[in-house]
């Protein structure tokens, strides 16, 4: 949920918007199992795009209702994190993509953990989203399932899974520089809150 600063905040539980991000963290467990289960791809797609169009739709409504919330600004960001753990290991066993990627994208996430946790110290539960995160994640979120419905490309002819294979490389690739540009961005929003004296 990208949240400004002088929007409104509740504590509000039972919203639409996080009914939405609730349902996509339940979705995380079912992604894994039909790319590595039955291998059900099409199934597995259509999760992910779903989960990617629910990811826009949360923050929309959230602030269209004023339905901002707390809980809301933790489970958005938790559900996209799942996903993308969830859809880089699914397809990494399945050698769609390969492990060095899921290396690179995962500690990305495991160094803002430290920090994360750093900041929390200072009563801090969480950075505010900017724009440049969500476009990252809207690019993994939107190549992984290319990627998936290119599993079984072969050649370099233009059928549908060559193509989708080389749309979804390309949002991968972009989606990988944005994360860590907007993980270096959030590692320079801590650092300052960092050197401000504790109150």
């Amino acid at each position: 949920m990208d949240v400004q600063a002088t929007e409104v905040q509740t504590d509000r539980i039972l919203t639409i918007p996080n009914v939405l991000s609730f349902l996509r963290l339940l979705g995380v467990p079912l992604f894994l199992w039909l790319v590595l289960v039955p291998e059900a791809d099409g199934w597995a797609f259509v999760l992910l795009v779903v989960s990617g169009a629910t990811d826009w739709l949360d923050g929309a409504i959230a602030r269209a209702t004023g339905q901002i919330s707390r809980l809301g600004q933790l489970l958005d960001p938790l559900a996209d994190r799942l996903y993308i753990a969830a859809t880089l290991v699914g397809l990494a066993i399945r050698g769609i993509i390969p492990w060095w990627l899921v290396v690179v994208l995962l500690s990305r996430d495991l160094v803002l953990a430290v920090v994360l946790a750093l900041l929390k110290r200072r009563g801090i539960t969480g950075l505010p989203v900017h724009f440049l995160g969500k476009a990252a994640t809207f690019c993994l979120l939107w190549g992984f399932p290319m990627l998936l419905l290119g599993a079984g490309a072969t050649g370099t002819t233009f059928t549908l899974a060559e193509v989708a294979r080389d749309v979804g490389w390309a949002f991968a690739i972009w989606g990988t520089a944005l994360y860590w540009w907007a993980g270096i961005l959030y590692l320079e929003q801590a650092r300052r809150i960092l050197r401000t004296p504790a109150p």
